[in-house]
């Protein structure tokens, strides 16, 4: 079973906007998955108008909230998730191999011999 995760890493801020101080303008998010053995991860921005309507003060934002915002410009949530989980499940069954070359003979690792230091 495969875990997603969402972050927000960083947040960019207008110090000032009319009279908003440290308004938001760009999140930097990422999505990790694991299941565990594999894992996968997808990162980008989203870009914020300046707001309009009710304002929260940079201090009360939530991770949930600004995630929230992401979602809601552009972001596409379900299209992340997807891509995350198929880079598991490629690691898990590579849909492309490299196989060593047919006409070439294997490749044959010889142990190392041990280093034995002379006597003094």
């Amino acid at each position: 079973m495969i875990t997603l995760s969402w972050i927000i890493e960083r947040l960019l801020v207008k110090p000032t906007e009319g009279t908003l101080t440290d308004v938001v303008i760009t999140a930097d998010w990422r999505c990790n998955g694991t299941d565990g053995t594999y894992s996968g991860t997808c990162y980008g921005s989203a870009s914020f108008a300046p707001p309009t309507g009710s304002f929260t003060p940079y201090e009360d934002l939530t991770q949930d909230q600004v995630l929230g915002w992401c979602f809601s410009n552009g972001v596409d949530q379900s299209a992340i998730e997807a891509n995350v989980s198929q880079q598991i499940a490629d690691q898990a069954n590579p849909p492309v191999i490299a196989p060593p070359l047919p006409w070439l003979p294997p490749v044959v690792v010889a142990p190392e011999a041990p280093i034995v230091e002379a006597a003094a």
